[in-house]
């Protein structure tokens, strides 16, 4: 089974190289390489081809301008020659070596289009401390109502449910992950399994953690994902992730996480 790794850059010169390596510290080596770089000016695409060599011809990339991140998902996708598509980020990194063995081997025994699992956030001035937990253990089908999803870097899927499906829309700003998740998982119900590993490391200072301005944006990129998606919500129901959210913070400070 053959993933396709899918990274996408802009100026990313002080995070990709830590990107790059835990890519090829994998043991898991029937893999594709794919990074999309948005036309970089600083040195990101000199450390891309300085890498290049040791994947030995697994590694591809691009840099052209593009309309955003995930634009430059969508040309990762289309370019992806894997049976199974994975997304990781320009200043993440896997949280062990063994994170593709162990997906890989859920999606083949389990026969499920797509695995995730947990992931957590650190700062960037300290990658070994752990600011926020986000685990999918508790993740629901029916819990997207109130916008909750699986940790979208922790999602693996195979290549023929994009193909059929489709990837993601460009015409929202932060949630083009979550409208993504809402049409494969909610509204044509694709099978999916958890899987109980941390997978990836996140930065804090995403466009998905800026703050109060990138949360309103959130909202308003979910209610527009559930009207195109035909999905019936409404703000309550959005409203009660917060609440949730506010008493997971509360636990991993009991458990020392913040």
């Amino acid at each position: 089974m053959k993933i396709s790794i899918i990274t996408a850059t802009y100026n990313s010169a002080t995070t990709v190289r830590c990107t790059i390596e835990s890519v090829l510290c994998q043991t898991y080596k029937k893999i594709e390489y794919i990074v999309v770089d948005g036309a970089s000016t600083d040195s990101t695409m000199s450390i891309i081809k300085e890498y290049e060599p040791q994947f030995a011809g697994r590694m591809r990339w691009i840099s052209e301008c593009d309309n955003g991140i995930y634009d430059a998902m969508n040309k990762g996708i289309a370019m992806a020659t894997g049976d199974v598509i994975g997304i990781l980020n320009s200043d993440d990194f896997y949280t062990s070596d063994t994170i593709l063995e162990t997906l890989v081997k859920e999606l083949w025994l389990s026969g499920a289009d797509a695995v995730y699992g947990d992931i957590h956030y650190v700062k960037h001035n300290n990658l070994g401390k752990c600011v926020r937990y986000y685990s999918s253990a508790n993740f629901r089908r029916w819990k997207m109502r109130m916008g909750w999803m699986p940790a979208h870097p922790s999602f693996y899927c195979r290549k023929s449910v994009y193909d059929k499906y489709g990837a993601f829309d460009c015409a929202f700003k932060i949630g083009a992950d979550f409208e993504n998740l809402l049409r494969l998982i909610f509204v044509n119900r694709i099978r999916i399994k958890y899987v109980p590993v941390d997978c990836v490391t996140m930065r804090t200072g995403g466009a998905s953690t800026l703050g109060i301005s990138s949360h309103r944006q959130i909202f308003r990129d979910h209610m527009l994902a559930y009207k195109k998606n035909d999905v019936y919500s409404n703000q309550i129901l959005e409203s009660l992730r917060y609440i949730e959210k506010v008493l997971w913070m509360l636990f991993n400070k009991l458990k020392g996480y913040l």
